[in-house]
C-alpha cells in the first residue's frame, strides 16, 4: 500500500513539475519570439492571455470529464496535448500559428491541477493528506526553476524551434513515464462503501451534498485573495526595487531570493497547517505577509533583499495549506470537480490582477499600490470565520 501511495504522488509531482515548467518557460521565449516575429508588448502579453486563459478557463470542465473517462487517462491525454503544443511551435513560421500552438498547450495544462491533485487527495488521508499535498505543491517550483533553466542553456547553442521543439519531445516521454508509472488504481484508501459512507458523512456535517458550501466558498475566496496579492505585488516588485536604486541585475536576484523562499514556504507550510490547523495557519501567513509588504516600503534597498526569502515564504506558505483543505470540505467523490473550480478560481484572480494593480499604479504610483494590496490582504480575516463555523460543525 505504501509503495502504491508513493507511485502515485511521485507521478503526480512528476506532472506538475513538467506542466509548471512548461508555464514559466514561456517568460525566456518571450523576448525570442518577439524578435523573431516583431512583435509589441501587447502581442506578446497575448500570447500569455491565450496560454492562461486556455488553462484557467478549462479546469473545471476536465475536472468534471474525469469522472467519466477516469483521471489517470485524461492526465496522460492532457499531457500528451501540451506536449504535442510545444512540439509544434518549433515548426510553425508565424504569430498567429504560436498562438494556435500555445492554446493548445494551454488546453493540455488544464487537466494537471485537478486532477493530480485528485489523485493525490484520494491516495492519502488523514494526517498523511496535507503532507502528501504540500510535497505536490512543491514540486511545481522545481519545475519552475529546471525547466527554464533547460530552455535558457539549449537557447546558447541551439535556435528557438529546435528548443522548442525538444521540449515537446520532453514531455512526450514524460506521458509514457507516467503510462507505466502511475497505477490504474486511483483510490488506495477507501473502498466504494466506505467513499459513499465518508460522502454522507460529510453531509451531515455540514459540507453539503455537494462542494458549493459555507467552508469551500470561504477558502475559494481566501485563496483568490492570496492569489490576486501575490501576483500584483510581484509584478510591483521590480519597480519598487528600482525606485530605491537597484540594477536590472539585483532585482533579478531579488526575484530568485523571493521564488526560493517561496518554495520553501510552500513546502512547509502545509505541514504546519497539519498540526496547527487552517485557519490559524491562515491568520499568521497572511498577517505577516501583509506586515512585510509593508515594511518593504520604507526600508532602503539592501535591507528589503535581506527581507525578501522571508517575504516569499509568507506569500507562497499561505497556499499549500489552502488547498490542502480542500478534501476536508468536500465529499470524497467530487474532489476532482472541486478542485477544478478552486483552481479556476484561484489561477484566475492571479491572472487578472497584475492588469488591475498595473492600472492602480499608473494613477497612484508604485509605493501606495503595494501599501494597497498589503491592506487588502485583511480581508481574509473575516472569511476565516465561515471555515471555522463549519470546522465546529465537523467536529461535532
Amino acid at each position: 500500500m505504501k509503495a502504491l501511495k508513493k507511485r502515485i504522488l511521485g507521478s503526480c509531482c512528476g506532472a506538475h513539475i513538467l506542466h509548471d515548467g512548461y508555464t514559466d518557460l514561456l517568460y525566456v521565449m518571450f523576448p525570442i519570439w518577439q524578435m523573431a516575429f516583431g512583435l509589441s508588448l501587447a502581442e506578446v502579453g497575448s500570447l500569455k492571455t491565450l496560454y492562461s486563459g486556455a488553462m484557467a478557463s478549462l479546469q473545471v470542465p476536465s475536472s468534471m470529464l474525469s469522472e467519466k473517462v477516469g483521471e489517470k487517462r485524461l492526465l496522460l491525454f492532457g499531457t500528451l496535448i501540451a506536449a504535442i503544443g510545444f512540439l509544434l511551435s518549433g515548426w510553425t513560421t508565424s504569430f498567429l500559428g504560436l498562438a494556435a500552438c500555445l492554446i493548445l498547450s494551454g488546453i493540455g495544462a488544464s487537466v494537471q491541477h485537478p486532477l493530480s491533485s485528485s489523485l493525490t487527495s484520494h491516495a492519502f488521508e488523514g494526517s498523511e493528506l496535507r503532507g502528501a499535498l504540500s510535497t505536490y505543491n512543491f514540486s511545481g517550483d522545481i519545475g519552475k526553476v529546471l525547466l527554464p533553466s533547460l530552455c535558457a542553456a539549449l537557447l546558447a547553442v541551439w535556435d528557438w524551434h529546435t528548443v522548442t521543439s525538444v521540449m515537446g519531445l520532453l514531455g512526450l516521454l514524460a506521458v509514457m513515464f507516467l503510462a507505466v508509472v502511475l497505477p490504474k488504481t486511483t483510490v488506495t484508501n477507501h473502498s466504494k462503501t466506505q467513499l459513499n459512507k465518508a460522502s454522507s458523512d460529510t453531509s451531515g456535517k455540514g459540507a453539503g451534498s455537494n462542494f458549493l458550501n459555507l467552508g469551500f466558498i470561504s477558502l475559494s475566496s481566501i485563496a483568490a485573495i492570496d492569489s490576486a496579492t501575490r501576483m500584483g505585488f510581484l509584478t510591483l516588485l521590480p519597480f519598487l526595487l528600482m525606485s530605491k536604486g537597484a540594477t536590472v541585475t539585483q532585482v533579478g536576484f531579488a526575484l530568485s531570493l523571493t521564488f526560493a523562499g517561496g518554495a520553501a514556504g510552500k513546502f512547509v507550510c502545509g505541514f504546519i497547517a497539519a498540526r496547527f490547523g487552517v485557519i490559524k495557519t491562515t491568520l499568521i501567513t497572511e498577517i505577516a505577509t501583509s506586515i512585510l509588504m509593508a515594511l518593504t516600503l520604507p526600508l532602503n534597498v539592501d535591507v528589503v533583499m535581506l527581507m525578501l526569502p522571508l517575504v516569499g515564504v509568507a506569500l507562497n506558505g499561505t497556499s499549500s495549506g489552502l488547498y490542502g483543505t480542500v478534501p476536508e470540505l468536500v465529499p470524497p467523490h467530487m474532489r476532482s470537480r472541486a478542485f477544478g473550480v478552486f483552481y479556476t478560481v484561484t489561477i484566475g484572480s492571479g491572472a487578472i490582477s497584475p492588469l488591475v494593480y498595473g492600472f492602480v499604479g499608473d494613477r497612484l504610483g508604485v509605493p501606495n499600490t503595494i501599501a494597497l494590496i498589503a491592506g487588502s490582504l485583511l480581508m481574509v480575516l473575516p472569511l476565516t470565520l465561515g471555515l471555522k463555523k463549519v470546522f465546529r460543525r465537523l467536529q461535532v
